[in-house]
């Protein structure tokens, strides 16, 4: 999944929530379910009493900071995510995140089920982050990978989802 070059950084098919202190960049084709999957996760780092918002949702401008990648949303769509079967809803929002990993949504049937370890990372504007592929349509199968990866990038930590 690729993005394009955008005013200020590269401009992304994708959301993106923070989590407590991690930013997760979300990507996947229309209708994969990336708009529903970062509400999950936001919606469950929250009951698990994690600091937790929406970064961006639907494009995302990455670019790389001193500190690593950051994403941001568009300013005119900043703090706005889509709701299939509802329309354009506001959402709590924060105006970037450091990405730590990103999560791929793939139909279930696509994914490995013993991934080679270089499918698990990707490079993004020269910097290598973990990557997850998760299954699209499944939110509980998604974010139990999502925790697994979480938990591998920051062992003894406990994930926020």
């Amino acid at each position: 999944m690729s993005g394009h070059a955008a005013h200020g950084g590269l401009l992304v098919h994708g959301c993106a929530v923070i989590l407590g202190t991690t930013g997760v960049l979300i990507r996947g084709p229309s209708g994969s379910g990336k708009s529903r999957l970062a509400a999950e996760l936001v919606e469950r780092a929250g009951r698990n009493g994690h600091f937790a918002a929406h970064v961006a949702d639907d494009q995302c401008l990455l670019d790389a900071a001193v500190a690593g990648l950051r994403a941001r949303a568009p300013q005119t769509i900043a703090g706005l995510a889509e709701l299939r079967g509802r329309g354009i809803v506001p959402v709590p929002h924060e105006p970037a995140a450091l990405i730590s990993l990103v999560a791929d949504l793939e139909p279930a049937a696509k994914l490995e089920r013993m991934p080679e370890a270089d499918a698990l990372s990707t490079v993004l504007l020269d910097r290598l982050i973990a990557r997850q592929p998760v299954p699209s349509g499944d939110a509980a199968g998604a974010v139990a990978l999502i925790r697994e990866a979480l938990r591998a990038i920051y062992p003894g930590k406990r994930p926020p989802v």
